[in-house]
């Protein structure tokens, strides 16, 4: 693996990593923030829905802009967007005006989601792609590892907004990083003819690609399951299991290490045994992990070392399934790839904010309800994946892709 290649992933990592760094990092202050700014739990969990929502539609429009003007300007403009929307969260003085900001940063954050997948696209595709997604993903972990650890820490120790003035200052380290090392994947010959009518037009030829959906909707309820684990996880571990924040990052920290460890098998099983393969199995082995859990809570043993055991074993699985199907699923749409990506993103989190607002619904500050929305996310994952990658598709996939 050569030194650019992984600088690569190094780099597209942490660009990624800005968005979800900065939901991560301040999961912790949740129920400090509620206190502070005399919110109640569903005005503070409308602060961290707001910023899924734009950072998930905000991708509509900056993926086919990367296809337009390239990939580094969009970039740029949704770092400076980002941390505008960064420091009006630090200085907010009410639940309204933090919710606004959060708003304004998650568009930010879009533009390191989409594009990214858009440039490992533009590079490598088949396994070579599956091996810097992994890669990409190794980086972008680290944030579930050590946001909430770090978060935890600043809040204690200087109070949760100071939360914000650290996610600004990574934005800015990113801007450096994208400008020193990452050169423009999409040169000016490869953008003539990109514009909106043709991102329209994009848009309606994936959304009648049947494969494309599935493999979007398979990743798309997997990532739900985690985004309803991260909406009500900082209330049900710190408030009805009395964790302090320093142990509950410790304990959100232990399933992103069995996601991240996982993920990194991915290179390796693919040139074996083929993507789909990989995905359907790994499929199965989460959705099979949550229902065993769900039955565990429905059956009275509300116990947290059981939940932590198969949430831990469940992620593992789930970090096979998403860099497997990002990478079918752009596969085959190399000359519309910011826009795919854009769609991809934009469906992912569209799935993800629903099943974060219905859970909320349902939030009665017990346990049950969290796990009952990540197993029926994980079942209708399982679901998507045999309809999308039946048998059949395996008779013509060879190993090697």
């Amino acid at each position: 693996m050569s030194p650019k290649f992984l600088r690569i992933a190094v780099v597209l990592g942490l660009l990624s990593a800005i968005g979800p760094f900065a939901i991560d990092m301040y999961l912790p202050a949740l129920p400090s923030i509620g206190a502070d700014l005399h919110a109640g739990t569903a005005a503070v969990q409308m602060s961290l829905l707001i910023f899924f929502l734009s950072m998930g539609f905000g991708q509509i429009v900056v993926g086919p802009i990367s296809d337009m003007v390239g990939r580094k300007l969009p970039l740029y403009g949704g770092l400076a967007l980002f941390m505008v929307g960064g420091i009006g969260s630090a200085m907010a003085p009410t639940i309204e005006w933090l919710i606004a900001f959060r708003f304004l940063q998650g568009l930010g954050a879009s533009a390191g989601m989409a594009v990214p997948r858009a440039i490992v696209r533009d590079l490598h595709t088949g396994n070579e792609a599956a091996k810097l997604m992994s890669l990409l993903m190794l980086v972008f972990s680290v944030s579930p590892i050590l946001a909430p650890l770090t978060g935890s820490q600043i809040i204690e120790n200087f109070g949760w907004r100071a939360v914000f003035w650290t996610v600004t200052g990574a934005a800015a380290l990113a801007t450096i990083l994208l400008a020193t090392s990452l050169k423009e994947t999409r040169p000016a010959e490869e953008r003539v003819g990109s514009s909106f009518g043709t991102a329209l037009a994009g848009y309606r030829f994936l959304m009648g690609d049947r494969n494309f959906l599935g493999l979007v909707a398979i990743a798309g309820f997997g990532i739900a399951s985690f985004f309803v684990y991260l909406s009500s996880s900082s209330f049900i571990l710190i408030d009805h299991y009395g964790l302090s924040p320093s142990v509950y990052s410790v304990f959100f920290s232990i399933n992103a290490v069995a996601f991240i460890g996982m993920s990194q098998l991915t290179g390796v099983l693919a040139e074996r045994f083929g993507l789909r393969r990989v995905v359907r199995v790994a499929v199965t082995g989460y959705a099979s992990t949550m229902v065993v859990l769900f039955a565990v809570m429905a059956a009275g043993i509300d116990r947290l070392d059981v939940m932590a055991a198969l949430l831990f074993v469940g992620y593992g699985f789930l970090g096979l399934v998403i860099p497997t199907t990002s990478v079918l699923a752009m596969e085959e749409h190399g000359e519309i790839a910011g826009t795919a990506s854009a769609l991809m993103g934009t469906l992912h989190f569209a799935i993800g904010a629903l099943a974060m607002g219905v859970a909320g619904v349902f939030f009665d500050g017990t346990p049950l309800p969290m796990v009952a929305g990540i197993t029926l996310c994980a079942v209708i994952s399982f679901t998507l994946a045999k309809v999308t990658l039946g048998r059949s598709h395996e008779a013509v996939e060879a190993p090697a892709e």
